[in-house]
């Protein structure tokens, strides 16, 4: 009779022991347990949660799972949170080392705040012209005199070339523009044979003070010149200091420089110096071409490096639309160099918040110390006499938070990426022949892990920019130019969602080939497939033969060298520290190289005119950052049990963000004058006139264009001016010949046109037929004579099958279906233009005209640039738009 109670008994202690050793297995690892998402799970049986001490111990272990849990997760987050700190701090850290002391930044500011005080510069004008150069030259003098001048001496030459360039689809013509020129070479002897060139320019853009871009760059070259001049130590190699005053009209002064003057013949290297920023740092982000030495010369001299090469590749494939300076060095001089530039704050740039006082006294520092010290180096150094020897090779060059620059040849990289490459490979393959007890028929997992992660990539890209069209679509788009971080919060999140909504599914989805699997299993198999899709990458630029692969390198050997060395699985004691320790530092460089595109991106698609919604760009932006981001975290997700909470958190987060977007909370521009985000917009009043065959006025009509320079195009701008609305606007697809000449050189396709009184400036317009004569070879040729400001555009286009057989500008000429657009800068005080075509002709054309020139001049200076329409249009602009503006004349002719 006792022996049944006793049973009893044993079976309530062995079910009590089971239980007991099942919570303390959980304490130890709270994710030991399968692949599904047991959360909130309870095996006590019903008379066990009866019990008040048995609920009481339930929901202690509730809390404790919870607990862990959190710890689990909050590890990605803070790891997250630290890098981007960091790389801020890095960024905004300017001077990281003690300055040298041999470059004064005050001394510079003093120079900066003297050029921008003279206003706007653009070429042609008398404040470029004339108060610019006078400034130049005198503070050039003044050097010279206090040089030391029996170490060095000083030749100071000021140029005024004429000339024109082939910019592809237009002509680049330029006439009696200014370059200041100067020579600082070691004395005695018969002068330096090579020389190093330092480049900036004074010129701005319109309606800019343009301190940022350009006027900081001279101000600095002016005091590495009376740095250079004072010291004791003589020169190896001259130093050539070009003061250019035509950059912002299409690399106009460099063009004539490098072609037309006769010390462009001594330059072995440059240094060019740019923005596209305000402020901040500067960044090299072009070196060569091939010129390997010149990497070494800026890594061993550079005071405080700043460099990347993955920047290079981005300028160089197009996707920037900007050029620079280097680019006429290298190409018509086949002159190797270095390129960089301001870039932080590009919302500012040209604009009229480009103001000395955005620009801090630190980052002069630094600049002018980098640019001090590369220059010295480079002055003596034995590769400059025969740099053409060491043009051999690209290089491989990136910072490490701007303490220490990383440069070796892209062939030895080569090298090392496909050794990184075959070791993968090879540690995958022997993954493939697990044992089964370690997991089956793992290869089969491998590939649905694959299948998984870029169905997910996929889906996740996918429902980003659907949100991004639903922004769009609503009147929102660019809500984050002005808040950055919402477009973090909203498409991240998005994309965040959709992650953690695929790892969910997969977890608990009946269908997959490894349901039910160890959630360790999991997190081992996704670090694989990320490791392999790295490796794909990293074997692909390689054979593009981009110097960026380095990155994908890093994303292979830091993960792969911590999972062998350091955390061989997921089930260690402090795995968790391990291997984020081991994505530390590729995840730091990632977290740079994301803000780096980030602040050069958000502030062009602020002055991007297409017709793609700039927030589609931002949301691909954004849901690849995300993705690059969670390759190595993923296993995380799985690892994790409460991928509920965490979807839950998610998809809140998603649907806040969105009803605050999509209800306007976040208006794109700002007017603060800490940090301005201004609406860029273009206004131009002009008068169109079209003459006949005989040149008599056909019609006649007078308006101001209005270009909207972002896709929000006058949306923010009607509640302010209501008769700027889309009953103005005009489609400019169909209609280019009637727009705005800004149609020409832009891929605009809308304007606004606001009828308004006729221009009548004091330089007028003056296109004129001298001469019209048969050749003896069977052709016609015309002779024309150009009276105007200082910018001109000319739109040819042949009529009736006339064909163009030649013209003055016979060098590399093409017209694209008989048309060709001509653009002309000229300097102060520069006379008639003239130019002529040569044309076949046949009788049944000639009567009928067989070319149209459209002529279209531009005063963007001057009293000529203002009328009182634009003033009093210009005051009713809101002070968080940036409206420049000019005043212009079109004439259609028809020869």
């Amino acid at each position: 009779m006792r022996a049944f109670p006793k049973t009893m008994a044993n079976s309530s202690i062995v079910r009590r022991t089971r239980r007991v050793a099942a919570d303390s297995v959980m304490e130890l690892s709270p994710l030991q347990d399968g692949g599904e998402d047991t959360e909130g799970d309870d095996d006590n049986n019903l008379e066990d949660r009866k019990s008040p001490r048995n609920r009481s111990c339930s929901l202690k272990r509730i809390l404790a799972s919870i607990v862990k849990e959190i710890l689990v997760v909050l590890p990605l987050p803070v790891f997250l949170l630290l890098l981007w700190a960091l790389v801020q701090f890095s960024v905004r850290q300017l001077l990281v080392w003690r300055s040298p002391g041999e470059f004064n930044a005050e001394i510079a500011r003093k120079h900066l705040d003297s050029i921008t005080a003279f206003g706007p510069r653009p070429v042609g004008s008398p404040e470029n012209e004339i108060l610019t150069v006078n400034y130049l030259l005198s503070q050039i003098e003044f050097i010279r005199q206090e040089s030391n001048q029996t170490a060095h001496t000083i030749t100071v030459d000021v140029q005024r070339p004429t000339g024109y360039r082939n910019s592809g689809y237009f002509i680049n013509y330029y006439d009696n523009i200014t370059n200041i020129v100067v020579k600082l070479e070691p004395r005695g002897g018969e002068g330096a044979q090579h020389a190093v060139l330092a480049n900036c320019h004074f010129d701005s853009a319109p309606n800019s003070p343009g301190a940022s871009d350009d006027a900081v760059s001279c101000s600095i070259m002016l005091e590495i010149l009376r740095s250079l001049s004072n010291q004791s130590a003589p020169l190896t190699h001259a130093i050539l200091f070009l003061f250019n005053g035509a950059e912002e009209s299409g690399l106009q002064a460099s063009h004539g420089f490098i072609t037309q003057h006769p010390w462009a013949k001594l330059v072995r290297a440059f240094i060019n110096l740019e923005a596209s920023g305000v402020g901040g740092k500067e960044i090299v982000f072009q070196i060569g071409p091939n010129s390997p030495w010149l990497v070494k010369a800026y890594a061993l001299a550079a005071v405080h490096p700043f460099a990347s090469v993955v920047g290079q590749d981005i300028f160089q494939s197009g996707a920037i639309p900007s050029t620079t300076d280097f680019i006429i060095f290298t190409k018509h001089g086949h002159i190797p160099g270095i390129d960089m530039a301001f870039i932080e704050n590009g919302y500012l740039y040209h604009t009229r918040f480009d103001t000395a006082n955005r620009i801090l006294t630190e980052s002069i520092q630094r600049a002018g110390d980098n640019i001090l010290a590369v220059i010295k180096h480079l002055a003596t150094s034995n590769e400059l006499s025969a740099s053409i020897q060491y043009q051999h090779d690209s290089m491989v060059y990136f910072d490490l938070l701007g303490v220490y620059l990383v440069a070796y040849p892209a062939r030895t990289g080569t090298i090392i990426n496909c050794i990184v490459a075959v070791v993968t490979f090879i540690y995958l393959i022997n993954r493939m022949f697990l044992p089964k007890d370690n997991g089956g028929r793992y290869w089969q997992s491998f590939l649905y892990g694959t299948f998984v992660t870029v169905i997910t990539w996929g889906i996740t890209t996918g429902v980003s920019v659907l949100v991004a069209v639903i922004v769009t679509a609503t009147g929102r788009a660019m809500f984050w130019y002005n808040h950055f971080y919402a477009a973090v919060f909203l498409y991240g999140s998005a994309s965040v969602t959709v992650l953690q909504l695929m790892v969910f599914l997969e977890k608990n989805w009946c269908c997959g080939p490894h349901h039910k699997m160890n959630r360790f299993f999991l997190a081992e198999l996704y670090f694989d497939v990320s490791l392999m899709l790295w490796s794909l990458a990293l074997v692909y630029l390689t054979v593009k033969g981009w110097c960026s692969a380095y990155v994908p390198l890093m994303m292979v050997v830091f993960p792969l060298s911590t999972k062998l060395f350091c955390c061989h699985s997921f089930t260690q004691c402090g795995s968790t520290v391990k291997y984020l320790l081991g994505l530390s530092l590729p995840y730091m460089h990632i977290t740079f190289l994301i803000w780096l595109v980030f602040e050069s991106f958000c502030a062009i698609l602020g002055r991007s005119v297409g017709d793609v919604s700039p927030d589609i760009v931002m949301a691909f932006l954004t849901t690849g950052s995300t993705l690059i981001l969670a390759t190595y975290l993923v296993p995380f997700f799985y690892l994790c049990k409460c991928t509920k909470r965490i979807l839950f958190l998610c998809v809140s987060v998603f649907v806040v963000m969105g009803v605050l977007v999509l209800c306007g909370a976040f208006f794109p521009y700002s007017s603060d004058p800490a940090s301005p985000r201004p609406k860029r917009i273009f206004l131009q009043h002009t008068t169109r006139t079209i003459h006949d065959l005989t040149g008599q006025v056909v019609t006649k009509n007078s308006g101001v264009w209005i270009t909207s320079m972002d896709y929000t195009g006058m949306d923010h701008v009607t509640p302010h001016i209501p008769e700027i609305n889309d009953s103005i606007r005009a489609d400019c697809r169909s209609t280019a010949h009637v727009c705005n000449f800004a149609c020409l050189l832009f891929p605009i396709t809308a304007q606004w046109y606001l009828p308004a009184p006729e221009v009548h400036p004091k330089h007028a317009l003056n296109l004129t037929l001298l001469n019209r004569h048969e050749t003896p070879w069977g052709t016609t040729n015309l002779t024309f004579e150009v009276l105007g400001p200082s910018h001109l555009f000319l739109h040819l286009e042949t009529q009736n099958g006339a064909q163009l057989k030649n013209w003055t500008f016979t060098q590399g000429w093409r017209w694209f279906w008989g048309k060709q657009v001509l653009i002309v800068y000229r300097g102060l005080s520069s006379s008639a233009w003239h130019f002529w075509l040569e044309m076949k002709v046949t009788e049944t054309n000639s009567e009928e005209g067989i070319i149209s020139i459209t002529v279209i001049s531009q005063y963007l200076h001057g009293d000529d640039q203002n009328t009182d329409m634009l003033k009093d249009l210009l005051q009713r602009f809101p002070d968080w738009s940036f409206p420049s503006h000019s005043v212009s004349t079109c004439h259609f002719f028809v020869f």
